[in-house]
């Protein structure tokens, strides 16, 4: 992967450095680029909790992502600022997303007893 920014170059040596794995390497370097260019391309020391905050607002509501996918782009950004900046932001609004539990179909035994799968 071919990078030009000088600060995005950086950040994937720390990566590197960390010994994270390639894919989170690439996820990581997509959201802190995807993050500076939704800032108009400012710079991340230039910018706070406020933007951060705002981002995930973004894509949570415009973008519509899972909570996976939430998660992932605030632990590049938590990631990036920690490692890069020495900054841990007590001001987010967001936390890590929880998913939505799957609760379990459950048949009352008369149901199951007059369900059709057990006729066959």
């Amino acid at each position: 992967m071919i990078i030009k920014s000088p600060f995005l170059a950086s950040l994937r040596d720390v990566i590197r450095v960390k010994r994270y794995s390639l894919q989170t390497e690439k996820s990581y370097l997509y959201w802190v680029k995807y993050f500076i260019i939704f800032n108009d391309k400012r710079h991340p020391k230039d910018m706070g909790a406020a933007e951060i905050n705002h981002f995930l607002t973004h894509l949570a509501v415009n973008r519509g992502v899972s909570a996976a996918t939430k998660n992932q782009a605030l632990c590049a950004l938590v990631f990036m600022y920690k490692n890069m900046f020495d900054e841990q932001f007590d001001g987010l609004i967001f936390s890590y997303a929880k998913r939505p539990k799957n609760i379990p179909t459950v048949l009352s035994p008369d149901e199951w007893t007059s369900h059709s799968l057990l006729d066959t």
